[in-house]
């Protein structure tokens, strides 16, 4: 069972406060949900929707068409009417207006009443977020009665649990004992910082923002050499502006983890949109050649243990760890009764300057940290950094989860993908005779990816970029060049129905 919710309005209308009301009512009865949120750059005016999935198993993405459609402004109707279902139902928040700011908790209660859920379930939810719930109840029963139950959702034992990806990097950072972080808000890594800065003091956590993002990277390896376990966050053109010191950190290895939350450019692009159109920024930012790990997680659950693994792999080899999402993962809502492992709790023991002598410089160094020149101690150096990249993509193999197939793992049929398109992949096969081959650590890359793209008869490559970023790393690691190819880059991520539409095409 799948069904899809649109909620739209103009932005200020609040109409997260609609799913999120409703979407959390629906965890309460055993339900998976999915909520993904569109917005423009706009603090108020212009169009805003959330399509809220629902299902009685997990589910990690949405589809073009919809069952139900809540207007606010006659410009959603015009919108999304098109993709409103034969038998769908239509609701205009127009009819609550009068209700002011509990007209979204009116519109929480229709939609609790079609679905057939008890009342109880939805005041439960509002005495839970509101302190003088009593006006919000009333809104919210008026809402409810308004409505004639259209499907009914029988109550299930599930208990998932809802995180956005947000949350996510922040629950695994605080799980790994961040000590400091340091950024410059730039959509959609800010909530990243927020969701730290919330209870930084509880953490016993730093949460700074600097001027911008070329003293937030540099502050960031400063506090890093000083002893803290640090990470910084940008999206992309932050992180352009942070590539010198990346190369300061290849020179210095003084460890440093940075999240990247992409989208779509370049420049400024479409600032609010999503894509996956950084992985070779990630891959290659900085001058001259040293080790690092780029890490792409696909949902909340992975984003807590990657995050984890990112911190403790750039203390261990004293190396840049890179996390990197997209806007789409950053800011969707996710629910899911699977429990992250919770990462061990590490200290890696590294000189710290005041308990020794430290010397650290972006030129290169003898083995006292004193400047050279030398073209001896030049290539050695050089080969001792190569070398550790060796022995990282020796422990990672060794250690960590770096791929992960989903469907039918006996298929011939496999399609390839990568961070936040994972979720709509794995949607979109439940039906296929197909298997998904999710890369997760894109450096180092696993040998595993080869061995099962020589197994399969047909290949299919899918990313939110022009350019297909993944298949370019895959074709230069193994020589394999995936011809079949579905990208899309308009800055929304693939709906389910599409994509098993499109991998349906050529399977």
């Amino acid at each position: 069972m799948k069904l899809n919710i649109t909620i739209g309005g103009y932005a200020g209308q609040g109409i997260n406060k609609v799913s999120q009301i409703f979407s959390n009512v629906l965890s309460a009865h055993g339900y998976f949900t999915f909520n993904y949120r569109d917005y423009a750059s706009l603090i108020r005016g212009g169009h805003n929707f959330n399509t809220l999935a629902i299902s009685d198993t997990p589910i990690e993405s949405h589809d073009a068409k919809i069952d139900v459609l809540i207007t606010l402004d006659e410009r959603t109707l015009k919108t999304h009417k098109q993709a409103l279902k034969k038998n769908g139902i239509l609701i205009s928040g127009e009819q609550f207006e009068s209700l002011g700011r509990n007209q979204n908790v009116a519109l929480a209660g229709c939609l609790t009443k079609i679905f057939g859920i008890p009342f109880e379930t939805l005041e439960n939810e509002i005495k839970s977020q509101f302190k003088n719930s009593e006006e919000a109840i009333i809104a919210a029963k008026q809402g409810y009665d308004s409505q004639e139950t259209s499907q009914e959702l029988p109550k299930l034992k599930n208990s998932p649990t809802i995180l956005a990806g947000s949350q996510a990097i922040a629950i695994g950072a605080i799980n790994s004992g961040l000590q400091v972080y340091i950024a410059y808000p730039m959509t959609p890594a800010t909530n990243a910082m927020h969701e730290l800065a919330e209870n930084q003091l509880e953490n016993n956590m730093i949460v700074f923002q600097a001027e911008n993002e070329i003293a937030a990277i540099s502050m960031a390896l400063g506090a890093s050499f000083a002893g803290s376990k640090v990470m910084t966050g940008t999206s992309g053109g932050g992180f352009d502006l942070m590539s010198e010191t990346l190369s300061m950190q290849g020179m210095s290895e003084i460890p440093l983890t940075v999240y990247l939350a992409s989208r779509a450019g370049p420049a400024t692009g479409v600032p609010t949109y999503t894509a996956q159109s950084d992985l070779d920024i990630a891959l290659r930012a900085g001058h001259g050649d040293f080790p690092r790990v780029v890490v792409a997680p696909g949902n909340p659950t992975e984003l807590i243990q990657k995050t984890s693994e990112a911190l403790f792999l750039s203390e261990k080899f004293k190396t840049l760890s890179i996390i990197l999402s997209d806007k789409h993962l950053a800011e969707s809502e996710f629910s899911s009764t699977e429990k992250p492992y919770k990462f061990p709790t590490f200290n890696v023991t590294r000189p710290i300057p005041g308990s020794s002598l430290v010397k650290n410089s972006s030129y290169e160094s003898d083995k006292f940290g004193n400047s050279t020149e030398s073209y001896t101690i030049t290539e050695e150096n050089a080969n001792k950094r190569i070398q550790k990249y060796e022995d990282i993509k020796q422990y990672v193999r060794k250690n960590f989860e770096m791929i992960k197939i989903h469907g039918n793992k006996k298929s011939k049929n496999l399609i390839i993908g990568w961070g936040s398109t994972s979720g709509a992949i794995k949607d979109a096969i439940k039906d296929l005779d197909a298997k998904f081959l999710q890369v997760i650590y894109c450096k180092p890359l696993s040998p595993q990816i080869k061995k099962e793209i020589e197994k399969a008869d047909k290949v299919i490559l899918v990313e939110c970029n022009v350019t297909g970023q993944l298949g370019r790393l895959i074709r230069e690691k193994t020589g394999i060049k995936i011809k079949n190819r579905l990208l899309k880059y308009n800055g929304r991520p693939f709906h389910t129905d599409e994509l098993n539409k499109l991998i349906k095409s050529i399977i």
